[in-house]
């Protein structure tokens, strides 16, 4: 392949603006906010569940306070009756008033009985609830953290994104000066090439795999016109000559 010397050098711009572009789409995948957030969201997405259970369980404390509440009404309105029906009088039968003194102690120490459930079922409801509210105070806390990597990643991206914008644009100016048999010859080397397509011969190096050119190959390029489109034969980039190409 052939091509104007000029715009062989002018590879070497575009070279420059691809692997600046590189850099700045690795710098913004590799954003340490990225890794912060999921890390927080991981976090968040803990706490979320251990709230969830600790709501879930204050929930079913108050259900069975309720219940346990109720139960000692029961039993205390049933001794209530009891005790009125004792204390009137109409009971004339020893066995009949013994009966119901006994019924009015046994319900009494069923009372007592339901009154303690009423208290350790309080005592773990209270702790359920202060729980509630240490998991959404955490929550939060985790959520605003989250919130401020977000805006902090977002800005990031932000300014690497319109500097991408801008080197994109360079680049189609240069690359539309640049012929297109040779700037797809280019984007194929450079896509086999880990990124680099074009490379400067550099006082008898190649800058692109670093290796010395062995005297025949610098031979073989001296001997080729200017407008001849060399290759590198250790790694096949386009080496693009200069005057500093030591030839």
């Amino acid at each position: 392949m052939n091509a104007a010397p000029a715009d062989q050098i002018r590879l070497l711009d575009l070279q420059d603006l691809d692997v600046r572009l590189t850099q700045l789409a690795h710098k913004r995948q590799a954003l340490p906010e990225h890794a912060e957030i999921e890390s927080l969201t991981k976090d968040l997405t803990q706490l979320r569940d251990l709230l969830v259970a600790a709501t879930t369980e204050e929930s079913d404390c108050a259900r069975e306070q309720t219940k346990a509440e109720q139960d000692v009404d029961q039993v205390r309105q049933r001794a209530a009756r009891d005790q009125k029906r004792l204390d009137s009088g109409a009971i004339s039968s020893p066995k009949d008033l013994e009966s119901l003194q006994k019924e009015i102690a046994s319900l009494a120490k069923r009372q007592g009985d339901l009154e303690d459930v009423v208290l350790e079922v309080m005592e773990r409801r209270e702790s359920a609830q202060e729980r509630v509210t240490e998991l959404t105070e955490r929550v939060s806390s985790v959520q605003s953290k989250i919130d401020d990597a977000t805006a902090r990643r977002d800005a990031a991206t932000g300014d690497l994104d319109r500097e991408a914008a801008t080197v994109t644009k360079e680049r189609e100016v240069i690359a539309g000066s640049i012929p297109a048999d040779l700037i797809k010859l280019y984007d194929k080397v450079r896509v086999k090439q880990g990124g680099v397509g074009a490379a400067k011969l550099y006082q008898r190096r190649c800058e692109g795999c670093r290796l010395e050119l062995d005297i025949t190959e610098v031979n073989d390029i001296k001997a080729a016109s200017p407008d001849t489109v060399v290759r590198c034969e250790n790694c096949s980039r386009i080496l693009v000559r200069t005057a500093e190409s030591g030839l």
